[in-house]
């Protein structure tokens, strides 16, 4: 009995330091991780690049920009859009992808219908509609962290401004300070200043290339007071407590509208519910009436009636401020 008690104690002391030592581990990665994830994609740059102007190039080809920071492609809506959703792989690396998603669903849909006119619409989808619907949810997803990062960055600004920095500092403070999306952001501007362009242009390419109007609030502070004088931190402390105002007004709107989005996303997705149950219960349920020509008739003014619902019903719990 003292002998079986012994390994018993054996055991659980080993079993204490395997577990000790896998958290040691897992702490010791983590950590790792989550300092990778502070650093913002310009700071990793500029541990590899040359100097700041190769970083500033790179940036910029990364946000499907020209050198010079001009738009590459004469259809500036979708350049735009490529630029302010923020992916990395580059303008023309997007549309050889496009191309490639259209190629393989034209193949897919002509491979399982034969019909040249299905296969055209399924390479519309697959490389048109889809890319597009993707690039304008990462645009929003981007806007959305971009937003909550802009009252720290401010006080960051004005931190710096009343230590006595000039502003190209406090923007750089900015770059260096704060992760992606706002880090790269104000990075690249305080880049741009560096080499040639003026504050006010800086900024207003910014802007652009994020695209939201509480940005847009804070470069028309900087270029009136830039032009007119006066006590910059101030303006932009008391721009930084607006800033989160109304982010905490979008916040209490999107709470109280939970419940009709929800509703929204039910109704919509409740017809391709039951009919996936049926299916699944009786498989020859609507087997008799698919040949019927009026089945796909009346289908497609149900779908069409759904969408005109759902634009209805978005647009109602849809809150611009």
């Amino acid at each position: 009995m003292p002998t079986e008690g012994y390994e018993l104690t054996i055991y659980l002391m080993v079993g204490i330091a395997v577990f000790l030592g896998v958290e040691v581990l897992y702490l010791s990665i983590a950590r790792r991780a989550t300092y990778l994830r502070q650093v913002n994609a310009r700071l990793k740059l500029l541990q590899t690049a040359a100097d700041s102007h190769d970083v500033l190039l790179e940036l910029r080809r990364r946000r499907s920009l020209s050198a010079e920071g001009a738009y590459v492609l004469p259809a500036v809506w979708f350049n735009r859009l490529v630029m302010q959703s923020g992916i990395g792989v580059g303008i023309w690396k997007l549309l050889m992808l496009m191309g490639l998603a259209a190629l393989l669903g034209f193949a897919i849909t002509l491979s399982v219908h034969g019909s040249l006119l299905l296969a055209a619409g399924g390479a519309v989808f697959a490389g048109v509609l889809m890319p597009l619907f993707a690039l304008r949810f990462l645009r929003q997803r981007r806007r959305k962290k971009f937003e909550g990062q802009l009252p720290d960055a401010i006080d960051i600004m004005v931190r710096s401004l009343r230590a006595g920095h000039p502003l190209p500092v406090a923007i750089a403070m900015v770059g260096r300070e704060q992760q992606d999306p706002i880090g790269s952001e104000f990075g690249l501007t305080a880049d741009e200043m560096t080499y040639g362009l003026d504050l006010e242009t800086a900024m207003n390419n910014m802007s652009q290339r994020v695209g939201l109007d509480d940005l847009t609030l804070v470069v028309v502070a900087i270029s009136i007071q830039s032009k007119t004088g006066g006590n910059l931190s101030e303006i932009l402390s008391n721009l930084s407590s607006v800033v989160r105002a109304r982010f905490k007004l979008r916040r209490r709107v999107k709470a109280l509208s939970a419940e009709g989005r929800f509703s929204a996303l039910f109704l919509s997705a409740l017809p391709f519910l039951i009919f996936g149950g049926l299916y699944v219960i009786s498989p020859n349920y609507y087997g008799d009436v698919w040949h019927e020509p009026i089945v796909f008739q009346v289908l497609a003014g149900t779908g069409l009636f759904m969408l005109i619902g759902n634009v209805i019903m978005h647009r109602m719990c849809n809150f611009k401020m």
